[in-house]
């Protein structure tokens, strides 16, 4: 497989305060619906009436397609310019506001803690905050994880002096 972008962040670069804001995304009611049909087929992310019954009010997204929403900003604006091997985990999901159709949501990438890894001298972890916004600057989602970049130079392990 080729790297379709040149890579732009490395582990090095990815400094605890790096920020980047990752785009905007506005899911449409047929958006909402096609996803909760297929992994979360609830009713008030299904069927109108029964959203308005709900502590919702209205057909929301379900929160997995607000992950998945995030996820695709993540890879479209950031990782495909990255070095990124992966990620070991999540270590929490909130998901504090519903989401409806014709929000637009803008995800904020944020760097909280970097280290190298100790049997991978190639290979740096961070650990990330991804907060999610809706046009009126409300918090709808805070994800915070983990990820591994390639290093740019990998780290130079001593060798014993031979015997």
């Amino acid at each position: 497989m080729t790297q379709a972008n040149p890579i732009r962040y490395y582990w090095e670069d990815l400094h605890v305060g790096f920020q980047k804001d990752l785009g905007t995304i506005t899911p449409s009611r047929e958006d909402i619906i096609a996803f909760a049909s297929q992994f979360d087929p609830q009713p008030f992310h299904l069927d109108d009436d029964a959203a308005k019954a709900s502590v919702f009010g209205a057909l929301c997204a379900s929160g997995w397609h607000t992950c998945s929403m995030a996820m695709r900003l993540m890879v479209t604006n950031f990782l495909r310019e990255s070095s990124s091997l992966g990620s070991p985990g999540l270590e929490g999901i909130k998901w504090l506001k519903p989401v409806f159709p014709g929000d637009t949501l803008r995800l904020q990438h944020t760097i909280l803690e970097s280290r190298p890894m100790s049997k991978r001298p190639d290979v740096g972890l961070v650990r990330t905050l991804w907060e999610m916004f809706n046009q009126h600057g409300d918090k709808v989602l805070h994800m915070e994880g983990y990820g591994m970049f390639r290093r740019r130079e990998p780290a130079v392990t001593p060798t014993a002096p031979a015997a």
